[in-house]
Order: structure tokens, then C-alpha cells, then sequence
């Protein structure tokens, strides 16, 4: 019967502690687009996750716990965008277009604007960079991945390894332009232009537009 109780206790309290740390994570990028790696503050992360500091202090007692923790939410979080925005890519003549213009709409998002806080802040805090650094080469290698499954690309070809690795070059550094005012007209037009430039290197538009081979007949 107590072991009972103690299980119907501990449950609910480990659910209040899952749901407390998912607030302070989700504060904790907030306040990076918000008001960058400089202004996140322990203090600010308790106020806006609506956690006591003793709370907030008890699990993260640094700013260096309390980011590093963010680091690996902020990639479950960046994972979960591209998967969502990928349910809605076309088929057909316009996928080029659709899959490059998806990644530089996630490479312009407050999630990528927060990871960028982080890069940055990571250059001069070893402490930062053992945390993020590994994340951020599984998050490079999964979208690198993406890319090629959703664009049909074939790695074995020459050249083409390299133009999924230009694609996502171009696509991070619109995104960082993007962080100094939207630059949102300017980005679609160049990924429009360079979603032609694969499909006539990749040939994907002619294997797009190419119909199907009939079926044969079975008698």
C-alpha cells in the first residue's frame, strides 16, 4: 500500500520536474533571439519560465548548465521544425525550388537565430564549444542527409556532394544575414535562381517532368 502511494507521489513529481526544465529551456531561447547570449541571464530565464531561482538554481546552478542544457533542446527543437516543413513539400517540377527555399526558411527562423547566439559565444568559452560542437556537426550531417533524400540527389556522381554542401552554405549564410532585418524578398530570389542552377546541374528537372515508363500489360 506505501509502495503504492510512493509511486502515485513520485510520478506527478517527476512530470512537475520534466515540465519545469522544458520552461526554463524553452526561456533560455527565448531570451538568446530575444536579447542575444550577453543579455540571458539566469535571473531573466527563472522570471520568463515562471520558476523560483531556488528552482531554477537547484537544476542549473551556472548560466554555462542552464545554456549547455538549451543546446541540446534547441536541436531537438530544430529537428522537429525540418521534419514538420517537410511534410508539406510538392512533389513535381517545383521540388527543387519547394526543398531549397524550406531550408532557407529554417535557416532564417528564431531557432537558428538562437543556435547562431550560441556559435558565437561558443568561439571563446571551451566549456560552451565541447557542448555545442558535437550537436552542431550531428544537426550539419542530418541536414546534409535531408537534403540529398529530398531533392533525389545521387552522392555518387561527381560534383554533386559538393552542391548539396554549397546549397546549405548558401542557406546558412542568408540566415545570417537575415539576423540584421528581414531579408526575406532579397533570400527568396536568390534561392529561386539557385534552385534552377541544381535542377540543370543535378538534371532533376528533366527526370521530374520525364513521364513514367508504361506498366506492362500481364495477361
Amino acid at each position: 500500500m506505501l509502495g503504492a502511494m510512493s509511486t502515485a507521489t513520485r510520478v506527478p513529481q517527476e512530470e512537475r520536474t520534466r515540465a519545469m526544465r522544458h520552461r526554463l529551456m524553452e526561456a533560455t531561447v527565448e531570451l538568446l533571439v530575444e536579447r542575444g547570449f550577453g543579455g540571458t541571464t539566469t535571473t531573466l530565464v527563472s522570471e520568463r519560465a515562471g520558476v523560483s531561482r531556488g528552482a531554477q538554481l537547484h537544476h542549473f546552478p551556472t548560466k554555462n548548465d542552464l545554456v549547455v542544457a538549451a543546446v541540446a533542446h534547441l536541436t531537438e527543437i530544430r529537428g522537429s521544425d525540418l521534419e514538420a516543413a517537410v511534410q508539406r513539400l510538392p512533389e513535381g517540377s517545383d521540388r527543387t525550388e519547394a526543398v531549397v527555399q524550406m531550408l532557407g526558411d529554417h535557416f532564417a527562423s528564431p531557432v537558428f537565430t538562437a543556435a547562431l547566439e550560441l556559435w558565437v559565444a561558443a568561439r571563446t568559452d571551451p566549456a560552451l564549444q565541447e557542448a555545442v560542437a558535437p550537436l552542431e556537426q550531428k544537426v550539419g550531417r542530418e541536414t546534409h542527409r535531408l537534403t540529398v533524400e529530398l531533392l533525389g540527389a545521387d552522392e555518387s556522381q561527381p560534383g554533386v556532394r559538393e552542391l548539396i554542401q554549397a546549397t546549405l552554405d548558401l542557406v546558412r549564410g542568408l540566415g545570417l544575414a537575415n539576423t540584421l532585418g528581414d531579408d526575406a524578398r532579397r533570400r527568396r530570389r536568390i534561392l529561386s535562381e539557385w534552385a534552377r542552377t541544381l535542377d540543370a546541374a543535378l538534371g532533376l528537372g528533366a527526370r521530374r517532368l520525364a513521364p513514367r515508363p508504361a506498366e506492362k500489360e500481364t495477361r
